[in-house]
């Protein structure tokens, strides 16, 4: 049991850790100390029922229906490209930063909606999480102690991600610093968005 859970733990930890445009939204986020906790909450739960479900047969499913994954790949490229150009206007306009600064902390539920929608409408969620760690949690010996050592990755990365950034936001408080920020999370969301495009 003890060896399907470090399994799970090492797999996802791993995957998670590579910078996307879900670690760059909950940066970004934590930066701002906007709802950050419940941004790191939401990507833990979305992270440990996309893996459990890849478990225990999801990751068959969408390995065998590319109708679905064509659906995600194009949905997904459209909404990290969106997001990406208005991070991007923000970076290049400085109205439009000033406006972003002065127009106050967005509510609760429009920044955990965004986040879901960061989460879930990029395909390389269910490619990693629940095609490539779901379909090897199916063979291990203990699936169940699998999937919750890849939600304990999970758990671990993205509040440790959350506070951590949260921390260092009173030393980064700086226009300068969240221009460079935006054309970061732009190019991550670009890049993205264009390795979906092109199929990678």
């Amino acid at each position: 049991m003890w060896q399907s859970y470090i399994n799970g733990l090492l797999v996802a930890a791993g995957l998670i850790v590579a910078l996307g445009a879900q670690n760059a939204f909950v940066l970004a986020q934590s930066l701002r100390r906007e709802h950050h906790l419940p941004v790191a909450a939401l990507c833990v739960l979305c992270d440990a029922v996309l893996v459990v479900a890849g478990v225990f047969g999801l990751a068959t499913l969408l390995a065998q229906s590319p109708v679905l994954l064509a659906v995600a790949r194009w949905g997904g490229a459209a909404f990290l490209l969106w997001y990406g150009v208005k991070a991007l206007r923000r970076a290049c306009n400085p109205e439009a930063l000033n406006e972003a600064a002065n127009a106050g902390p967005r509510s609760r539920k429009a920044v955990l909606m965004t986040a879901m929608a960061v989460t879930l409408l990029n395909p390389h969620v269910y490619l990693d999480t629940v095609l490539l760690i779901g379909s090897l949690g199916a063979q291990q010996a203990a699936p169940g102690a699998y999937a919750a050592g890849a939600a304990s990755a999970s758990l671990l990365w993205f509040f440790t991600l959350a506070l951590g950034a949260a921390w260092l936001a009173p030393w980064l408080a700086r226009p300068t610093t969240w221009r460079v920020l935006d054309v970061l999370v732009a190019a991550m969301m670009f890049v993205v968005a264009g390795q979906l495009i092109a199929g990678v």
